[in-house]
């Protein structure tokens, strides 16, 4: 099963402040629905709460937590990412993707296969972070521009990294 991690970062690499998104990036926001749709997506707690704690349609909603009596409705609840790939491998799901938040990033960085980035081309303020690509070890296979207009604040790339 590929294991991949799908962020919106800026190029400081800052994903969230507050527990909230920097931006609003209608193309981005299509772009992991489609990526995401009829897969599952794992998640921590943080992440999942700043959701509305509302489960994702059309997606199996893994949700990670310490917290071992914390539950969600429409969600299947696991206490690490070991358990979140056991629960979509034994579901047959060819591919699992990681949606946050930064500690998860961070302790799935190692096992990913593939990175979906959009690279938000702007210099913020947060207090998330997605951890460094290591180019030594990633390499970009794919890379699309988009252009700041009317509803998208930033110039933004969607990019796919792949584990060498």
């Amino acid at each position: 099963m590929i294991l991949s991690l799908i962020v919106a970062a800026s190029e400081n690499n800052a994903i969230g402040k507050n527990n909230l998104l920097l931006w609003h990036l209608p193309n981005d926001l299509k772009f992991f629905k489609n990526t995401t749709w009829a897969m599952p997506v794992a998640m921590g707690r943080k992440t999942f709460e700043s959701l509305g704690n509302k489960p994702l349609n059309g997606r199996l909603n893994i949700v990670i937590t310490r917290q071992k009596d914390w539950q969600a409705a429409g969600v299947v609840t696991v206490t690490s990412i070991d358990d979140a790939i056991f629960v979509a491998k034994s579901h047959n799901y060819k591919e699992l993707f990681i949606a946050g938040g930064g500690e998860i990033y961070n302790q799935s960085l190692a096992k990913a296969d593939k990175i979906y980035l959009t690279r938000v081309h702007t210099q913020i303020d947060g207090d998330t972070f997605f951890p460094e690509i290591n180019t030594k070890k990633w390499q970009k296979t794919a890379e699309r521009l988009c252009k700041a207009d009317l509803k998208h604040l930033y110039d933004y790339s969607f990019e796919t990294w792949e584990k060498l």
